[in-house]
């Protein structure tokens, strides 16, 4: 397969190698990283409790409007305790920004009051602790464990699960088996940064209803080159950031 473009995500997992697969996932890798050098975690934290409380609100949201909320939470609700402590209502008022606020500071309360029962008011380091705190499942446990506590961890998130798909590196729609499936295509020590590299790319270029195909640094290894927007021109106008 010299240009995937011509074929499909399907055919391309029933014919490719695994080595073929391997080596050509870790080209893409590495050419996400000449077009996002500054690929990181968009949230603003200054520890492990502000990442996984952040990481949290940012569902049905934007990452933006999660840092524009978090400085006034964590100014008055500092730590666990504060939020296990913090009056409900209060929460709900600064988190109404986010959408969902009820739900939301119900979680903020019970994760901090998970985290002072259980854990001494500390985030745990461990992904099967982490699970198990309100309104955390292995996606925000992977992003903490990646970004918090440096242990490597592919994030299963909308953009990752769809470029994952759309490079023939998948055909699953289960997070869990995507995590295992994509998280075997590059080294292990890679695993965080590709999250960022993916989900970066996702929110600039391939994004989920008209991809920037002609501008697209993957355009020779995606077997999706050519479902959104082929001229270069036009598709140049779309990228973000």
């Amino acid at each position: 397969m010299d240009r995937l473009s011509t074929q499909d995500p399907g055919r391309v997992l029933a014919e490719e190698t695994p080595l073929a697969r391997v080596r050509r996932a870790r080209r893409i890798y590495r050419a996400l990283g000449e077009r996002y050098p500054d690929a990181r975690c968009e949230l603003d934290f200054r520890n492990p409790f502000e990442l996984l409380v952040a990481t949290v609100l940012s569902a049905q949201t934007t990452d933006v409007r999660v840092n524009q909320s978090t400085p006034e939470l964590f100014d008055r609700f500092p730590d666990a305790a504060a939020c296990a402590n913090a009056d409900l209502r209060v929460l709900e008022d600064i988190l109404r920004p986010l959408g969902f606020f009820r739900a939301k500071a119900r979680s903020v309360q019970g994760i901090g009051q998970a985290l002072v029962e259980r854990f001494g008011g500390q985030v745990p380091g461990r992904l099967e602790d982490l699970v198990t705190l309100p309104g955390v499942g292995r996606k925000t446990a992977n992003v903490v464990l990646g970004d918090a506590f440096g242990v490597p961890g592919l994030t299963v998130d909308t953009h990752v699960l769809r470029l994952s798909q759309r490079l023939g590196w998948t055909g699953s729609d289960d997070p869990v088996a995507v995590e295992q499936e994509v998280g075997a295509l590059v080294e292990r020590r890679d695993l965080t940064l590709l999250s960022h590299r993916l989900i970066f790319h996702g929110r600039r270029t391939c994004f989920a209803r008209r991809p920037a195909c002609g501008a697209c640094p993957l355009v020779r290894e995606c077997p999706s080159a050519g479902i959104g927007e082929t001229d270069p021109v036009l598709a140049a106008e779309l990228i973000k950031g």
